[in-house]
This record gives C-alpha cells, structure tokens and sequence, in this order.
C-alpha cells in the first residue's frame, strides 16, 4: 500500500539540553513527547500508536506506555541504528493508511555523553549476542576506523581529497552559527579541518560528529487530523528502507543502502532528487555526507567529492541546501541515532521555521536520509520524502 498522502507530520520537537546530567532517560523521553504533542496540539490521550528504538529504556514501548500513561493500539520497535527514526516515520504513516493507529507518536532519547550510554572504542561492535564478532574482533573494528576504509576507498577509487570531505563541515559549521543550542558553533575552514589531529586515516576530528545528551521527538497524523489541527500540513509523499551487510565476505564499499532506500522512496512519491529543495542528510562523518549525496541521486557515482566543494551544501550559496540546524557535525548527535533531528530540521525547513539566515526559499520538498549502523559493514538506511501542502 502506497503511503502517499496517507499521513502528515503534525508536530516536531528537539530537546534543547545537549548534557542531561540531572534527566532519566525515561524523563527525556517524555519531555519530548510533551513537547512535540504541544506542537501539534494534541495530548497522550490523543495517541493511538507509539514507535521506538532500542534507545527507549526497560522494556522499551511497555516501560515507556506506562510512565507516560498512553493507551495503545499499535507499537513498533524497529531498531536499525541512526537510520531507524527515519525508518519509523515510514512505520507510522503505513499504520496510520492500513488502520492501525491515527495518531502516531515517535521519540528518541539518549545520554552518551553523560552517560551510562553507548560511547566507548567499539560501541554496540562489543554486543555479545552479534554471531559475527568473534570472526571480526580480532581486526579491532571500531565506528570511526570503519567509516574512514571507506573514505579511504572512495579517495582511491574516484581521487576525491580530504579538502573535499572538509567542505561538508565547513558548510555544516555555517549553519551551527545560527543555531543557539548547537554544540560547536565556531565557523571553521577547510583547512582547521585538514589540520585538526587525526582520528582515523583519512578522517581527522573535525571530520567526525559530536557527541551529545537529548534526544526528540515526531507526531504523525491521519489525513482528516491533519486537516483539523491549526498546523502547517507537511506530508509523507515517500518512504523507503533497506539493509547491507558484508555479505559473507563479498563487501562493495562503493554504495550503501542508501541507494535502494531512495530508490523506493523517490519512486513512491512520484519525484526525482533533482525535485528536491532542502536535504536533511545523516552525517556521523563528513564521508557519510558524500555517500548518501551519491546513492540518493543528486550527483554521479564518484562525484561526491567535487559536488560537495565550494559551498555547495551551504543555504542560500549552494544548489543543496544541507542540515541547516548544524547537523550532527556541529549541533547534536543524541544516542547515536541522528536520524530523528534529519526529520525535525526538514518540518522546519517545510515549514518555514528555520532560522531565517538558513531558510530554504520556497521550500516545499524535502528529503531526510539515514544510515545506522557501519557505513563500512552492516546498515540500514532510511528514506522519507515530505511535502509541505
């Protein structure tokens, strides 16, 4: 069943502390439901349907249904990482066409930074319970070491520079000035990047995402609340999801999952990327960035390096307008899973509630996009096109 237009994002809300130090994760949960059903104009007792990640506490929807006191008739718990809140958007709005639920709430919420939570050199790669690790702990992956092999494979394959991986921070750090509540807010250039310690070759410091307390929160609605509440109607027009493993040994480093995720998205909603207005794009890693702006569509394959460069991702001085909110570069990164702020900053965009040094003119088509988990082993990505009506 097509879910174009067969629900609407109703109400977005980001919390603003980036150290939750005196907050329970369950607390910030709530305070994010709180927020973004104050956004929409609805309450608990409006909710119907309720989706999470792993990142919810206890046992996750259960524990999270009773401390917030929702009456439930639909859950859903899919977890692929960073991209899973964007996955889940395309969850509830296929709940809300098939019946299942008509008011869908959607939170995130995560203390890495002040911990306990999931930061450490290996991260989930030390999880017990993953049948592959011990064919792979011997090598000592780690998330930055995996993502910089890929980076390492795109510079060999295509000749891309790590002056050209800067330029996505450069154009993230552009935006964070504008934002109070972004961690790093300093503009930096191309060459603070370059010259920033090395993390892991060829991937330096200010080539890697913050690390940050918080979390947020979606509302999605049927097509007739929609219409009843006094909010601008931005519509899901297209979802799409999909996996990549190592495939027993047989690894392409040169795709993601990306690409068949927005396959199906653009093909649900009846677009092409170059439809496209403002792209809320995963960036754990400025490589991250190039990937996912090749296998959605906006350049050829090898071209990310080139069209990233010279601005080309800053609002109102490139033709894609990126992560206006600072992204995870720059603003918040909360419990390893940034896909949910891709979507909030695309409402506001569609919206026109960005700031208004980086609002997209005319913004009426927007792409969020995903990938959780390794980009250089096994991860989900997720696609969700809206549409402000």
């Amino acid at each position: 069943m097509s879910i174009n237009g067969k629900a609407y994002i109703a109400g977005a809300y980001e919390h603003p502390t980036r150290r939750a130090t005196d907050i329970s994760l369950a607390q910030l949960h709530a305070d994010v439901a709180k927020g973004a059903l104050d956004d929409a104009g609805l309450t608990l007792k409006d909710v119907d349907g309720y989706f999470c990640g792993s990142d919810a506490p206890g046992l996750g929807p259960m524990s999270m249904a009773e401390y917030m006191g929702l009456k439930l008739r639909h859950v859903d718990t899919t977890n692929t990482g960073g991209s899973g809140y964007i996955l889940q958007v395309g969850h509830a709005a296929q709940a809300i066409a098939e019946g299942k639920c008509s008011v869908a709430l959607i939170t995130l919420a995560g203390r890495p930074r002040s911990g306990p939570g999931p930061i450490g050199e290996t991260g989930f790669m030390s999880d017990p319970v993953m049948p592959e690790l011990p064919y792979e702990l011997p090598f000592r992956p780690s998330t930055a070491n995996l993502y910089a092999m890929v980076a390492k494979r795109h510079m060999h394959d295509h000749g891309t520079t790590s002056e050209q991986l800067a330029w996505v921070k450069v154009a993230a750090s552009h935006h964070a000035q504008h934002n109070p509540l972004a961690m790093l807010r300093d503009v930096v250039t191309v060459e603070d990047v370059v010259n920033s310690p090395m993390v892991a070759d060829p991937l330096h410091r200010l080539d890697c995402c913050v690390v940050s307390d918080g979390g947020g929160a979606l509302i999605v609605v049927s097509p007739d609340i929609a219409r009843r509440l006094k909010r601008p109607l931005v519509k899901v027009k297209g979802a799409g999801e999909a996996i990549k493993h190592n495939n027993g040994g047989r690894i392409d480093l040169s795709f993601s999952a990306g690409q068949q995720s927005a396959a199906t998205a653009f093909a649900e909603a009846g677009i092409t990327p170059k439809d496209i207005k403002y792209a809320s794009l995963y960036d754990s890693f400025t490589i991250t960035v190039v990937m996912q702006i090749e296998d959605i569509g906006f350049c050829e394959r090898g071209q990310g390096g080139r069209f990233v460069s010279d601005g080309n991702l800053i609002s109102g001085v490139g033709k894609l307008p990126f992560n206006t909110d600072g992204g995870g570069l720059c603003n918040n990164h909360p419990a390893n899973r940034g896909g949910m702020t891709k979507v909030i900053e695309a409402v506001r965009q569609l919206r026109g509630e960005a700031h208004p040094k980086v609002q997209v003119a005319n913004c009426d088509l927007a792409v969020a996009h995903g990938t959780g988990g390794l980009l250089g082993s096994r991860h989900g990505s997720a696609t969700v096109i809206l549409e402000r009506v």
